[in-house]
């Protein structure tokens, strides 16, 4: 493959981070971005038979899979479904990648924990997730490492960005409907806005390049998430501070809540803080504050609405 332009394949649709990783990635080569209901090389990880053929049609150069089941209550009634998505297929693009020649990089998650800690996760402590989600992640990345391929697995948390299904937009929304929110106080973790994981990802495959040999050396799981910590109550209040400051809400009060008082089908980890050392010691890349992050997030949004509305 060296010969020819590089492909690269990202999967995931219009995904939040599969979006990002669109522009991301744009100036390292050809990007081939592919979800369900693409034309002509859709791909349906629920459909396992799909993946091998598209790999084959593509022949890329990288794999970048930012595709997954990611309704963690919803894993727990569709166990099947999460399984295939999310250990089965990863499992199945690897072993495709490797006969291609090709290299995966994977994203997963905090999940994979349990979240009784007391101090940020490190990549080598023991697994031991709660639920369907996470045991289906780790299984993916235990696929993965069995197949045979290069890969990395970027390990990350509380994704958000400006597109799709995530906490700060619903928070936005909620803010502009509702005179209270009341949010979860009792788990910590780091909101990582979803094109610092891309920027990053291209950051690695750049240094990465087409050399095998540094691809065997890197070849393992790194944690991804922004620096800091911080609780989904903290997390709500400082996004409706600033959409309180740039626009009229009725939203005056966000409220701590315990998880016991907000009951649902998946536990979620009291503790979700992961220790970023590896990936700055390996690849040099450290994320700015989760606050910092937001901030600029929210002055986007905010310029979108303006221009939007006539009045930028």
């Amino acid at each position: 493959m060296s010969g020819e332009p590089r492909r690269i394949l990202v999967l995931g649709g219009d995904g939040q981070v599969a979006w990002e990783l669109r522009r991301a990635l744009a100036t390292l080569g050809e990007v081939v971005a592919v979800g369900r209901r693409t034309v002509p090389h859709g791909v349906d990880f629920l459909q396992p038979a799909t993946i091998a053929p598209l790999v084959e049609a593509v022949r890329p150069h990288w794999i970048v899979n930012a595709a997954a089941y990611t309704a963690v209550d919803e894993a727990e009634r569709e166990p099947e479904a999460a399984m295939a998505v999310n250990a089965v297929a990863p499992g199945l693009l690897a072993e495709a990648a490797g006969r291609v020649g090709a290299q995966l990089v994977h994203y997963s998650t905090d999940y994979v924990f349990d979240g009784t800690a007391d101090r940020p996760y490190r990549e080598d402590d023991a697994p031991n997730p709660q639920g369907v989600y996470g045991r289906s992640k780790l299984e993916g990345e235990e696929a993965i490492a069995r197949a045979g391929c290069d890969w990395l697995v970027l390990r990350t948390a509380w994704a958000y960005g400006v597109r799709g299904h995530n906490f700060m937009r619903t928070m936005r929304r909620l803010a502009r409907e509702r005179e209270e929110l009341r949010v979860v106080a009792d788990q910590v973790g780091a909101p990582t806005w979803s094109r610092h994981i891309a920027e990053a990802t291209a950051q690695v495959l750049a240094q990465l390049g087409d050399d095998r040999a540094a691809w065997h050396r890197a070849c393992g799981i790194y944690h991804l998430t922004s620096a800091g910590q911080t609780t989904w109550h903290a997390f709500a209040s400082a996004i409706v501070e600033h959409q309180r400051q740039h626009e009229a809400i009725p939203c005056r009060q966000v409220t701590a809540i315990t998880t016991a008082d907000y009951p649902a089908a998946a536990q979620r980890p009291a503790w979700s803080v992961l220790d970023n050392g590896k990936l700055a010691a390996t690849f040099g890349i450290r994320l700015p504050d989760w606050r910092v992050a937001l901030a600029q997030v929210q002055e986007e949004l905010d310029e979108t609405r303006l221009q939007v509305s006539g009045r930028a």
